[in-house]
């Protein structure tokens, strides 16, 4: 494995820690007691600067260290989490996080951190807030029997509830000899030989100092197995290098004279920091890796080893080829069973409709793996949601529903920028301030609901809040002053449309442009982005009580139902999607109104477009038949009616971008390879909706 991938699999388990360290933050931030999270938090803390330092990525490294010092004291309970805490946690993941951009854009993930660290160490240092840290606690823990470690109470439930399961609870302590060129690597060797056969719950010093080399020539720690203690003994001592090995094992008795000591330890506890004793302190407890992927933790298997993971992470592009080798394999199984329709052959028949099948399924596989949980673009906002509530001074719940459902990863991919306008709108323009809302009779938390959900082909996101609404006149006024519409068209508009407006290009109802934004700044990039994934938005907006923005996305770009048409000597395909029904007109039922021509259709009239003219297709013109097929579309709340020649029936396709020697084709959105290798292209039915 060259270096390349090692950075690669830095780049996405940072992100992932880097995520976890935020969610966990702020459900802390809502329960300030609860040192279970705190706990969680630690362990990201101390897995991410691990990865940091063995990757070379020192400032990284090094502002990880300083929150760890300020978490440790957290867990420990020698340090209450206060508001300017939170604050001072947060800028930090803004900093790593920005680092590991750097990282990923190729830099070396270099930072100028000295403020932030600074801040840190005046926390450990109880400047600003009390310390808790006392000569007394360290003088008490240097007298255990059991010198150097100090236990939390997750870890003494861990080791007890080991014992009580029949496994041996061991201590042990490993001396180097005075010529040990390598500690690391001894120590890391002895680390290797006891997880083969069990699990480290607590090691002294902790494990990335001991990785490093920063310890004398001796280290200790508590070790669960079933393995009797004496051939353990001789297993490390078979290591080059060990000098000697002290083991002791732990019951009930002893572990719980530890926890009292612990405990009287805890209560000595005052604020004389400053003032411990020159000797080196216990190291804050640190889990291995081995030891921290789960909370709460379980005793160690009784068979000594560990489930595997049931999950691998695969490069975008490697699922990008499968995707296009599987989409030539589907253009194949549509020519097959062309020609053994037309063979009249039982065998190839029989054999061709078992293809088929297995090919469903495998195409279904294939789809699902495209497929990635809308949390991965979701998990972002309740962060980014809290920063705006501090900034803009209001309070404001984001309550997120159905983030489990699934999109395809191109969609997923490109989707992030556009939410992110809409909760940013929502959450500056949509919610008033506290004054205002208490004023207005309502609470003076104001609620974001952020949720997605399926319905049929699609997938819906809506972001809704319970603001002040979008106010018709005031869209009216600002549209007309901007010069989008005329004060006659502006007349003539209905509610929906007037909302539209907020779509329009520089758009935007705000008095001031502010730092967050404004209502409108960058929503017709958002309404062109979402539709070139072949998507809409629509407002739904009530004034007074609030604006609901719903997304409508396809949940694939790739493979699509279709219903593939007849015009003239040409086909064409239109996505199942888009289509609410088909039916046959009457040339007497073809209405003109205003110069547009209509059809009727569930008690209304719908605009009919003449593909043939629009395509300019030669061999066919729907005005010289009597009856004219059509093709009823839909997008939002807008109806159409296409005129088409035949129907040839419903087929899945494969979407093919048209290309770059192509001109773009207004209403077409790419092209598929049918069964007998003609190319047909794909309409694109919301170009024809305006």
């Amino acid at each position: 494995m060259d270096m390349n991938q090692y950075l690669s699999m830095f780049i996405d388990e940072s992100n992932d820690h880097l995520q976890s360290l935020n969610e966990n933050m702020l459900q802390l931030e809502n329960n300030p007691g609860d040192l279970g999270i705190v706990q969680v938090i630690f362990r990201s803390a101390h897995t991410l600067k691990g990865m940091a330092a063995t990757m070379g990525f020192e400032d990284l490294a090094s502002l990880t260290h300083q929150m760890e010092n300020v978490l440790d004291l957290v867990r420990n309970e020698k340090l209450k989490m206060q508001d300017y805490i939170f604050d001072t946690l947060f800028k930090s993941l803004d900093a790593l996080e920005s680092m590991v951009q750097d990282i990923v854009q190729g830099g070396e993930g270099k930072a100028d951190i000295s403020s932030i660290a600074a801040s840190l160490q005046a926390i450990v240092r109880g400047e600003g807030a009390p310390a808790e840290t006392d000569a007394s606690v360290q003088s008490a823990n240097s007298s255990s029997p059991y010198p150097g470690i100090e236990l939390d109470e997750f870890q003494f439930s861990v080791l007890d509830q080991s014992i009580a399961e029949g496994h041996k609870v061991l201590y042990i302590q490993v001396q180097l000899r005075e010529d040990c060129q390598l500690k690391a690597v001894r120590a890391y060797m002895v680390f290797e030989l006891l997880e083969r056969s069990g699990e480290i719950v607590k090691t002294h010093p902790d494990v990335e100092e001991i990785e490093q080399g920063e310890f004398d020539r001796a280290f200790s720690l508590y070790f669960i197995t079933q393995k009797n203690p004496a051939d353990v003994e001789n297993q490390i001592m078979n290591i080059s290098e060990v000098d000697s090995v002290t083991m002791a094992e732990l019951d009930h008795e002893s572990l719980q004279q530890m926890a009292e000591e612990s405990a009287a330890t805890a209560e000595a506890v005052d604020h004389k920091t400053e003032n411990a004793p020159s000797e080196p302190a216990p190291a804050a407890p640190a889990s291995t890796a081995k030891s921290t992927e789960s909370a709460p933790l379980k005793a160690a298997p009784k068979n000594g080893t560990h489930t595997p993971s049931r999950t691998i992470r695969v490069d975008i592009e490697r699922l990008d080829v499968l995707m296009n080798l599987f989409s030539e394999l589907l253009i194949d199984r549509v020519r097959l069973e062309q020609l053994a329709n037309e063979a009249k052959n039982q065998d190839l028949t029989d054999t061709v409709e078992h293809m088929s099948r297995v090919s469903s399924d495998l195409q279904n596989i294939v789809l699902k793996l495209r497929m990635v949980p809308v949390d991965t673009v979701f998990n972002r906002f309740p962060r980014m949601v809290r920063d705006l509530a501090k900034t803009l001074d209001k309070k404001i719940d984001l309550i997120i529903t159905g983030a489990e459902t699934e999109l395809d990863r191109t969609v997923i991919d490109e989707i992030g920028d556009p939410l992110v306008h809409l909760i940013r709108n929502s959450v500056d323009h949509g919610i008033e301030p506290i004054a205002d809302r208490l004023a207005a009779g309502k609470s003076e938390t104001g609620t974001v609901q952020l949720r997605a959900f399926h319905s049929g082909n699609h997938v819906f996101i809506e972001i809704e809040d319970d603001g002040r609404g979008i106010i018709r006149d005031n869209v009216i006024k600002s549209a007309i002053k901007k010069g989008v519409v005329t004060e006659e068209q502006a007349a003539a508009m209905s509610d929906e449309e007037a909302n539209q407006l907020l779509f329009a290009p520089g758009f935007s109802t705000a008095d001031k442009i502010s730092d967050v934004s404004g209502r409108g700044v960058g929503l017709d990039v958002v309404k062109s982005k979402i539709n070139s994934l072949g998507g809409n938005v629509t407002i739904y907006s009530t004034p007074g009580k609030g604006t609901n923005f719903s997304v409508q996305l396809p949940l694939t770009l790739s493979i699509i139902a279709a219903m593939l048409i007849q015009m003239g000597s040409e086909k064409f395909a239109i996505p199942l999607t888009s289509i609410v029904e088909t039916g046959i007109v009457k040339k007497g039922q073809i209405r003109v109104v205003h110069g547009s021509r209509m059809v009727p259709f569930r008690e209304s009239h719908i605009p009919l477009i003449s593909l043939s003219r629009v395509f300019d297709i030669p061999d066919f013109d729907e005005e010289a038949e009597d009856e004219t097929e059509i093709i009823v579309i839909r997008k939002g709340e807008r109806l159409a009616a296409l005129a088409i020649d035949n129907f040839i029936g419903q087929s899945e396709i494969v979407i093919k971008n048209i290309g770059k020697y192509l001109p773009s084709i207004q209403g077409i959105s790419g092209a598929t390879i049918l069964g007998d290798g003609q190319v047909a292209l794909i309409i694109d039915p919301n170009a024809f909706i305006k």
